[in-house]
């Protein structure tokens, strides 16, 4: 390890959970010392995803954001970051959008949480925007990778031979808002995974209340021949899917991570129950907070092959006269 490190801890999507991250923090040995939760001998990886949803959204940003710029922390970006990065740019002028993410019902209603939360913040909320724009959208150190929905080694060493601290810039992230651009298909794949789309007239109606056209595959499946064998999500397949042959052309759209490729470490995928290994490998550590689930965290010490054993979480309560309150985690 680097330094005096011993570890590091994996702590998978927030969420806005804040709260539940402070009692996360403390489960793990971390105890705030000058408006910081620090270690002494380890250090914190956030997964993405710290915003939206949650009920204390401003108070997830302030522990992780201290965190990092104290040296106590690092992290990736999720998916949220992007959104919220793009929602609140407009378009350049001429275009044929107004907004980099168009302010459909669906995408308000996504964000609304955390724009109501800063609303009577209008400066922290443009400074946190500014902060997602230094988070990098990739992680690489002391023999473990962090990534918030998809390792694409290829498309990776794309990305990172033209940013080579991984970290996205304004001109990529109007790029991004282009269909198939280089910027969008890196967005997609790192911080949203792979879609496969269902067939004409399918739909899911998730637990979320969206209705969705696409399941989300994952890519540590060697030769997969169905959509059973990609699919990553806690929705299940309408109907016999599961048992679908995966056309030539779906099969192009996947990825793979092999089980000899270094521990890796992801989100995002809304998983539920107790925590479990998807690959000896890969280690998921979104288990759902937000929908009273568990913030999740993996303590890794080193090890190639991943255990279990390591996760360790906090239970989201459901009646909020249980919730610790705000005064009881004061940063300040």
């Amino acid at each position: 390890m680097t330094g005096n490190i011993e570890g590091y801890d994996l702590i998978g999507d927030v969420h806005g959970c804040g709260a539940t991250l402070a009692a996360l923090l403390e489960k793990l040995g971390y105890h705030q010392r000058g408006g910081v939760y620090r270690h002494p001998r380890r250090k914190a990886i956030f997964l993405g995803d710290l915003i939206d949803r949650g009920p204390r959204i401003r108070l997830a940003v302030s522990i992780a954001r201290r965190m990092v710029e104290a040296g106590e922390a690092f992290i990736v970006m999720g998916n949220h970051e992007v959104n919220a990065l793009a929602y609140t740019r407009r378009c350049k002028p001429g275009s044929s959008c107004e907004w980099l993410r168009e302010h459909t019902p669906r995408h308000n209603r996504i964000v609304q949480e955390t724009l109501e939360q800063y609303r009577d913040h209008p400066a922290e909320w443009e400074d946190t925007l500014a902060w997602f724009m230094d988070i990098p959208l990739l992680l690489e150190r002391d023999g473990l990778r962090v990534v918030h929905a998809c390792w694409d080694a290829p498309l990776i060493n794309q990305f990172l031979s033209r940013y080579p601290q991984a970290r996205i810039d304004e001109a990529f992230l109007h790029e991004s808002a282009v269909p198939d651009s280089f910027a969008y298909r890196v967005l997609e794949r790192l911080t949203r995974g792979t879609h496969i789309p269902l067939p004409e007239g399918v739909r899911i109606h998730s637990g979320d209340g969206f209705t969705r056209r696409t399941f989300r595959a994952h890519f540590w499946a060697d030769s997969p021949r169905t959509y059973g064998d990609v699919i990553f999500q806690p929705d299940n397949l309408p109907g016999d899917l599961e048992d679908r042959p995966l056309s030539e052309k779906e099969r192009a759209r996947l990825t793979y991570y092999g089980p000899d490729e270094p521990p890796l470490f992801i989100g995002h995928y809304w998983c539920e129950g107790i925590p479990a290994l998807p690959a000896p490998n890969i280690a998921c550590v979104d288990y759902s907070a937000v929908k009273y689930g568990r913030l999740v965290a993996y303590r890794w010490d080193g090890e190639q092959v991943l255990s279990a054993d390591k996760f360790v979480w906090v239970r989201v309560p459901r009646d909020e006269q249980t919730r610790p309150r705000p005064w009881e985690i004061d940063l300040d």
